[in-house]
């Protein structure tokens, strides 16, 4: 058997090219892998690398051999007892048994073990998983600019000169540097003063012409100072920031009233765990609000969103109405793009109903990209009518079911689904 050693240079992690190709080439036995050991653990411990078993049999390398002909020639080492041209006889079978009996046995080849890192799992996790109607290379590296003040400059262009503080500055010259001429000037005269009131000389007069000369000399140095100077103008000074092309932010509506009894919270937050996730994991730049209500709403931090408990009736509307205030108030729609994503077992007011649709009809649903409503039950509500109707009108509205916790995963892809991708 022929074997090929690679002597091409790599650096230090001259692994990373064979581990990218083996992901590659046995990327649905991974598939099957993670999902695996998905059902396996908890959703809030998904983030985290995994050992795969992948069975021997699937993984085939390629191997060179000799064909059949042709003529060879091998020396085997520690020969004593046979010369060339000689013929050898076949072994005979011994009682030992040990690699027949091993094949009875049924026992299989041992299986591939080799450790996903958290990155590597959560790609494998995510791999086919997007947020609808959202252009990710908008929220990703692709920057513009925009300038803001940044103090001021000694260069620019004249329409950024700030005119008070380059006087401020030429003042400031003018005084430095004519201090002392200034001191020498009006000791000049003084003295020129006390000599013009004593008897005159000759001796006199000629201190008197050497006094004027010497301040005619001063005054014109101190002339020859400049009113302004290139060195005294200042600029305002404008630095470029990189900013996002676009922003995006998701609202998680969640109901925490007395009808969602611990089993049907936990299936919201697994969702909402999942949701989370996958936004942190695909989307560095985006923001994430999070609302809970039973009669009243609220907006709330991650923590108290998936631990605190509250008891009493459902009133939907009142979250829908919180998420307009918070969505005109602070993400308008020219800057950002909205998504919200409903937890809710189905329980509602009904009168409140046919507000929930009007509010996401007219109110929401305008200034969404996408809003997608889960249901932690199979009995359908008055609120799951209401939405039905609506989502066979918009576009932007989905709604599924998710009574069992193994329904969460499947249920999240179909929701997040790329666009496009066969389901």
């Amino acid at each position: 058997m022929q074997q090929i050693i690679d002597r091409r240079l790599a650096g230090k992690n001259k692994s990373i090219g064979n581990r990218e190709r083996f992901l590659r080439r046995h990327k649905e036995q991974i598939r099957e892998a993670v999902r695996r050991a998905v059902e396996g653990r908890g959703i809030r411990d998904i983030a985290q690398g995994e050992d795969i078993h992948i069975p021997r049999r699937d993984i085939s390398e390629p191997v060179f051999g000799h064909g059949q002909g042709g003529k060879r020639e091998m020396v085997h080492p520690g020969n004593k007892d046979f010369v060339r041209g000689d013929r050898i006889e076949r072994p005979k079978g011994g009682k030992g048994g040990g690699g027949g009996q091993a094949s009875d046995s049924g026992g299989g080849e041992d299986d591939f073990v080799f450790h996903l890192s958290k990155e590597e799992f959560m790609q494998v996790f995510f791999d086919d998983l997007a947020l609808p109607n959202l252009i990710r290379t908008t929220l990703a590296d692709t920057p513009e600019y925009k300038t803001h003040r940044a103090g001021f400059s000694s260069d620019g262009t004249p329409n950024n000169l700030h005119v008070v503080r380059s006087m401020r500055g030429a003042i400031g010259r003018r005084i430095a540097l004519g201090s002392e001429s200034r001191r020498e000037l009006h000791r000049l005269e003084d003295l020129l003063t006390e000599l013009r009131a004593q008897p005159v000389s000759a001796e006199r007069l000629h201190e008197i012409e050497q006094l004027e000369t010497d301040i005619a000399a001063l005054r014109a140095r101190i002339d020859r100072i400049p009113y302004l100077d290139p060195i005294d103008l200042r600029y305002r000074s404008r630095v470029r920031t990189p900013v996002p092309t676009a922003k995006a932010v998701m609202f998680c509506v969640m109901d925490v009233s007395g009808s969602m009894d611990e089993a049907r919270k936990d299936l919201a937050k697994r969702f909402f765990i999942l949701l989370y996730l996958f936004l942190t994991r695909h989307y560095e730049k985006i923001d994430i609000v999070f609302i809970r209500h039973h009669t009243q709403a609220q907006e709330v931090d991650e923590h108290d969103f998936f631990h605190a408990t509250e008891t009493g009736g459902t009133v939907v509307s009142s979250a829908l109405v919180l998420m307009e205030e918070i969505i005109r108030a602070r993400y308008p729609r020219n800057e950002w793009n909205v998504y919200g994503a409903q937890a809710s077992d189905g329980d509602n007011w009904h009168d409140d109903s046919p507000r929930c649709r009007q509010l996401l009809e007219h109110g929401i649903l305008p200034l969404c990209r996408y809003f997608a409503y889960i249901q932690v039950v199979d009995q359908e509500q008055n609120l799951w009518h209401e939405y039905a109707s609506l989502a066979e009108e918009s576009d932007t509205f989905a709604m599924r079911k998710a009574s069992e916790v193994d329904q969460i995963y499947p249920v999240f892809r179909d929701l997040f689904r790329k666009e496009g991708a066969a389901k």
